[in-house]
């Protein structure tokens, strides 16, 4: 059966659709943690459809308020006035941290990026961009020119024009022997050099971690800095919350916090895990950002009411349930965890990350170079043990992502950890 929905899907797909495992895997359904295949094989889902499962497969909740939605009305569109899309408007305003803040939805994180870049560049009349080098922010024209991941940015070809600003990856680099502090310092002075050379900007984006890059971060307080000299000149912060939002890094309810010391983003960007599996993104701005466009404007399938159905219930569950706190706890069990069993393997450079957003960086032994064979490796080893994960990195997909739904018990947590640290052995 799975190889003939195979066939069926390159015949009719685009060669470029990515699929993971040599032997690619329907799944056919879920429940709590766990996935199960087409063949019957149950896995632990420590990926969660790209980070998008944030509670828990088929939660009840969520069901119920699509279920009961479906029979009143699926959409109608932004051009009617739409309860449950202003109701989660007014919670995600309010949960964001930014004043005055307007809520517009989409339907995918790539969506939201594109949007805060209109707003972003409307309201500062500039078509310049600054960007993080190894940063990913979705596969929408002006977001694949803004991407700085070679693997993930088919064209040079943009409608913006893009410098990249080091600082995304604290490990690697020209700074990265630095301390923390002085890492800091380099990346402002580069920053201000940059800044020395070119009119001013319309805005910097930049995730807080970055997630298709391999889960790698500054340290905390390097865009606090960069906003003292951003805001000294007008030019705008965004940042890319699709992945690292609604306390995923356990420490924040949004990854910017770790960076809030000079004040919350003016644009900030989410999707993802708020419909745990809907779709559903979105941007917050200030009032004055958001209204800046002088043409009407609207969203067929944003803020759809069956959607924002899911992300009422999903938000609800997460907070009433504290699964941020549950990130931070089970995650920074897990990430110790990883370090150890790391510790036996010559092969892994580094375990990182915060919360329930974890990076295991694989190299040659012995070398400095990254190995994405190893990583296709484990990746693959790591299912046979029944246990799903993802990969990424920048110049090569060498770093292996987990990232679980947010509920993640401390035995599911051990039970990963243990098939993780077998399909390590098992490749090296």
């Amino acid at each position: 059966m799975t190889k003939d929905l195979l066939g069926r899907h390159k015949a009719v797909l685009p060669d470029w659709l990515a699929l993971y495992y040599d032997n690619p895997l329907e799944i056919t359904h879920g429940e709590g943690r766990h996935v199960w295949d087409a063949e019957g094989n149950k896995y632990l889902d420590f990926f969660g459809g790209i980070l998008t499962t944030m509670t828990v497969h088929a939660l009840p909740e969520v069901t119920k308020a699509v279920s009961e939605q479906a029979g009143r009305i699926l959409h109608s569109s932004t051009l009617y006035l739409n309860r449950p899309m202003v109701e989660l408007a007014e919670r995600v305003a309010q949960l964001s941290g930014i004043p005055d803040a307007r809520v517009f939805f989409t339907t995918s994180g790539t969506e939201a990026n594109d949007t805060a870049l209109l707003l972003a560049t409307s309201y500062r009349r500039s078509n310049q961009i600054l960007a993080m080098r190894n940063s990913y922010h979705g596969r929408s024209f002006s977001a694949v020119g803004i991407t700085g991941n070679r693997g993930w940015s088919p064209t040079s070809l943009s409608p913006l024009q893009t410098l990249y600003v080091h600082g995304g990856v604290r490990t690697r680099g020209p700074y990265a022997h630095l301390s923390d502090a002085e890492f800091i310092a380099a990346c402002v002075a580069d920053l201000k050099d940059l800044l020395g050379h070119v009119r001013p900007p319309a805005a910097l984006i930049a995730e807080p971690v970055q997630g298709v890059g391999g889960f790698t971060s500054p340290p905390d307080g390097l865009y606090a800095a960069f906003r003292e000299v951003l805001a000294e000149r007008g030019v705008l912060w965004i940042a890319d919350e699709v992945q690292t939002g609604w306390g995923r890094t356990g420490d924040h309810f949004w990854g910017w916090q770790a960076h809030g010391q000079n004040g919350p983003p003016d644009i900030l960007t989410f999707a993802k895990g708020i419909g745990n599996g809907s779709s559903i993104g979105g941007v917050v701005a200030r009032a004055d950002i958001m209204n800046c466009l002088d043409s009407n404007s609207i969203s067929t399938f944003g803020g759809t009411q069956i959607t924002m159905a899911a992300g009422l219930a999903n938000l609800t569950y997460l907070l009433e349930h504290d699964l941020q706190g549950n990130a931070r706890r089970v995650g920074g069990l897990l990430i110790e965890r990883l370090r150890a069993a790391a510790a036996k393997h010559p092969g892994v450079r580094e375990v990182r990350g915060r919360g329930l957003m974890i990076g295991v960086e694989l190299v040659k032994p012995g070398t400095d170079e990254a190995d994405p064979q190893a990583a296709s490796a484990v990746l693959e080893a790591a299912r046979e043990g029944g246990l799903l994960i993802g990969k990424g990195g920048g110049h090569d997909t060498s770093a292996l992502r987990i990232a679980p739904p947010l509920s993640l018990t401390v035995a599911e947590a051990e039970e990963g950890a243990a098939i993780l640290e077998r399909a390590l052995a098992s490749t090296q």
